[in-house]
C-alpha cells in the first residue's frame, strides 16, 4: 500500500486550518490533530499516513515524544517526520534529528516553504524506494534487505530506525571507502546544511551498538568521517 496521507499535528486552530486547506488544495490527503493524544490515535488507526508535520510544543504530549514513539514502532518507523517548532536554537535541531526527524522547520515560516519541504521529502523518499527495489546487500552473516527494509545478523532480525538503516546501507555499499560526515549528511539525511555533524556521530554510535560484532567494522577516520572496513 502506498502511504500517501499527511498528518498535520498543530495546536493553533487557525494555523491548522490554513495548512489543511493549502495541502488539500494541492491534492494531498490530510488528517488533522490538535494535540498529541489525538495524533497518536490517528497513527495507530490510520495505516495510510506516510508523513507527519509535527509541532514540537503541544498542550499534552511533546512532539519529541511522539517522534520517539514513531521511530521505536516497527509499523510506524518508516513514516517521514517534519518537526515544527518556535525554537530556533541549534540544540533543538540536533535533538530533533537525533531522535529521527527527517526535516525541521522553525516558526514563523511560510506555508509555501513548508509545502516545498513536504514535496521534496516525499519525492526523495519515493526515489530512494524506486532505486532500491529488490536490492540485497550481504557481508558475511550481515544481510540488508532493502526491499523489505530489514537487517539480519545470522538470520536474526535487527531493529534499526529508518536513518540507522540508511546509514548502514550506505556505509556497506561504499565499503572500504571513507565517507565524510558531510557526504553522509547529504546521502542519508538529504541535507547539506541545517544539520550538524554531531547528528552523524550520534547515529553511528547507536548503529555500532546494535549490529554486534559488525559495529567494529565501522571505523572512525580522524578528521574525515567513517569507513565500513571489509578488507581485513
Amino acid at each position: 500500500m502506498i502511504k500517501d496521507q499527511i498528518l498535520l499535528v498543530e495546536d493553533e486552530p487557525d494555523l491548522l486550518q490554513t495548512l489543511s486547506f493549502n495541502f488539500e488544495n494541492e491534492g494531498y490527503k490530510v488528517s488533522k490533530a490538535s494535540n498529541g493524544e489525538k495524533a497518536l490515535k490517528l497513527l495507530e488507526e490510520n495505516n495510510s499516513i506516510g508523513l507527519v508535520v509535527l509541532d514540537l510544543m503541544l498542550p499534552d504530549i511533546s512532539g519529541l515524544d511522539i517522534c520517539r514513539h514513531i521511530r521505536s514502532s516497527d509499523y510506524l518507523k518508516d513514516i517521514l517526520v517534519i518537526m515544527v517548532t518556535a525554537k530556533g536554537e541549534e540544540v533543538d535541531r540536533v535533538v530533533g534529528f537525533e531522535i529521527g526527524a527527517d526535516d525541521y522547520v522553525v516558526k514563523p515560516y511560510s506555508v509555501r516553504e513548508l509545502m516545498l519541504r513536504v514535496g521534496g521529502l516525499l519525492k526523495r523518499s519515493s526515489k530512494e524506494k524506486d532505486e532500491s527495489n529488490d536490492e540485497v546487500q550481504i557481508y558475511e552473516n550481515l544481510k540488508i534487505d532493502t526491499n523489505k527494509h530489514k537487517v539480519y545478523i545470522a538470520d536474526k532480525k535487527i531493529s534499526l530506525t529508518s536513518k540507522e538503516f540508511k546509514l548502514l546501507k550506505h556505509l556497506l555499499l561504499k565499503a572500504d571507502k571513507v565517507q565524510t560526515r558531510d557526504n553522509l549528511l547529504e546521502k542519508v539525511w538529504g541535507y547539506n546544511n541545517d544539520v550538524t555533524t554531531r547528528t552523524v556521530d550520534t547515529h553511528v554510535k547507536r548503529l555500532r551498538s546494535k549490529i554486534g560484532q559488525y559495529g567494529d567494522r565501522i571505523e572512525t577516520i580522524r578528521g574525515e568521517g567513517y569507513l565500513f572496513n571489509k578488507s581485513d
